[in-house]
């Protein structure tokens, strides 16, 4: 027995095998994407990009407001959107990480809760995860 580099072949295995053991312990598994974006003159100002996984949670992977559109409401009416359409899939709670020189701060002024935080002394920046739960 020995530990050894994967191929892509054994990486599909070990993916396929993973995903059997948790369909077992995943009742629900709802699917869908919100790709939403704000457009003026063919220009994208802002956007949202996030998807359906188990549990009737949506995760935000993307969320940009273009530099000369912050603090114009732009992203709160962005993410207003993001969270009416996680309602319409069926979502009841959408989680989201963003860095310190990100969205913080605007994540929290939203009522997202922090559920986790890490510090990378090192490399000097934070990581911060944040859900928020949906009302029907």
């Amino acid at each position: 027995m020995h530990f050894s580099n994967l191929d892509a072949e054994q990486v599909e295995i070990l993916e396929e095998s993973l995903s059997a053991y948790d369909s077992r312990h995943m009742i629900t598994q709802l699917e869908g994407r919100v790709s939403i974006g704000l457009i003026e003159n063919g220009r994208l100002l802002a956007g949202a990009d996030a998807e359906m996984t188990a549990f009737h949670i949506l995760y935000v992977s993307t969320v940009f407001v273009a530099d000369d559109c912050r603090r114009q409401g732009i992203g709160r009416q962005l993410m207003a959107e993001l969270e009416r359409r996680a309602l319409q899939l069926g979502a009841n709670m959408i989680r989201l990480d963003t860095f310190d020189w990100q969205g913080e701060a605007f994540y929290r002024a939203l009522g997202y809760e922090q559920v986790g935080h890490y510090e990378n002394v090192q490399d000097g920046f934070s990581e911060y995860f944040f859900v928020k739960r949906l009302s029907q």
